[in-house]
């Protein structure tokens, strides 16, 4: 009895101490085995490992491929315009003795620290050289600037015991106040240009206004000369058809106006006309009548169809355009046959 309460204290411990020493390591980790602070194994490959209990401890690195994110900074090209700047970076640790050695109980977070201004010191070195100006860094060429800082951070990485596997520069802009000028400078160009496109539109407006104003001018004109001219040759052409209509009887003439003049104003039927004897119209109307011989005729009793009668007949002239003379022939047949009628 007292035997098996020895032994079963003792298998425990042997039981925690067997545990305590076992460790394990996958495919994604390095392990160190540490004693009072001193590498005394480096384990590299996944597997199960042995330590020895409460003396010796693992500290196990991350042996994927990390990321690093650097911190925004202001470069000076050779231009002297200056540039803000940021990358990004992948690397994985490559000796973890070395690593342990550089950053200690730090780990991780001490060595992106470290790396993080190692790059920003190359980025600031290359970009900052002589034949690299900021038209260079925003073009195609920017790769090459990148391939330029891995491999600069990389030889220094080594002290690190670290592996730099890529460098890629994220952004490359201006700084704000700088970008503020630049947009304001931009729009004060477009600005510009949009009121010479401006001023060109209103000057061709003016232009294609102008020449259409002319246009109408110039076509209201000759129209108006055409219509003169068109007036005035058939002004003429009636003035010769009526010269030679009434000129070789010029008193038949007075005497037919005068008579036209009055069967016009005595159209309508409740028409009254009051003449002087010596009247305008009278004295034509009655000096025709005297011109043809009839002597002095008694106003006294006499009306219009009465004083008809006393104008001598007259023949048309055969010179009168065809028109013409077939009016005044349908007029003379037509007053012939209502006198007719009347009778």
């Amino acid at each position: 009895m007292r035997r098996a309460t020895i032994l079963i204290p003792v298998l425990v411990i042997a039981l925690v101490a067997g545990l305590s020493s076992l460790f394990i390591v996958d495919e994604r980790e390095k392990a160190l085995v540490l004693q009072f602070g001193q590498i005394r194994q480096v384990v590299e490959e996944p597997g199960l490992g042995f330590k020895v209990p409460i003396i010796q401890e693992v500290v196990k690195y991350d042996a994927r491929i990390l990321s690093l994110d650097t911190d925004t900074i202001e470069v000076t090209p050779s231009d002297d315009r200056r540039l803000v700047v940021d990358a990004f970076a992948r690397y994985r640790i490559a000796d973890v003795v070395r690593f342990r050695q550089a950053v200690g109980i730090g780990g991780v977070r001490v060595a992106q620290d470290r790396l993080s201004s190692i790059l920003n010191a190359q980025i600031r070195e290359v970009l900052g050289s002589d034949l690299v100006t900021s038209d260079t860094i925003l073009s195609a060429e920017r790769r090459e600037l990148a391939l330029r800082i891995l491999a600069q951070a990389r030889t220094s990485a080594e002290s690190l015991g670290l592996e730099i596997v890529d460098v890629r520069l994220k952004q490359t802009n201006l700084p704000q106040q700088n970008l503020d000028a630049t947009f304001a400078r931009m729009r004060a160009e477009r600005e510009r240009e949009a009121a010479d496109e401006i001023a060109r539109g209103n000057e061709a407006a003016l232009r294609v206004r102008a020449a259409a104003d002319r246009t109408v001018v110039e076509t209201v004109s000759n129209a108006s000369r055409e219509a003169e001219i068109t007036r005035g040759e058939a002004d003429a052409e009636r003035n010769r058809v009526y010269a030679e209509a009434y000129g070789p009887n010029p008193e038949f003439f007075s005497f037919y106006r005068s008579l036209s003049s009055l069967e016009r104003t005595l159209r309508q039927e409740n028409s009254t006309l009051v003449l002087s004897p010596d009247s305008d119209i009278i004295a034509a109307l009655f000096g025709a009548v005297e011109a043809e011989g009839l002597g002095e005729v008694q106003m006294e009793g006499l009306d219009i169809e009465q004083l008809r009668e006393l104008v001598p007949d007259v023949e048309v002239s055969p010179d009168l355009p065809e028109a013409e003379r077939e009016r005044l022939e349908s007029e003379a047949e037509a007053e012939a046959e209502a006198e007719a009628g009347t009778n």
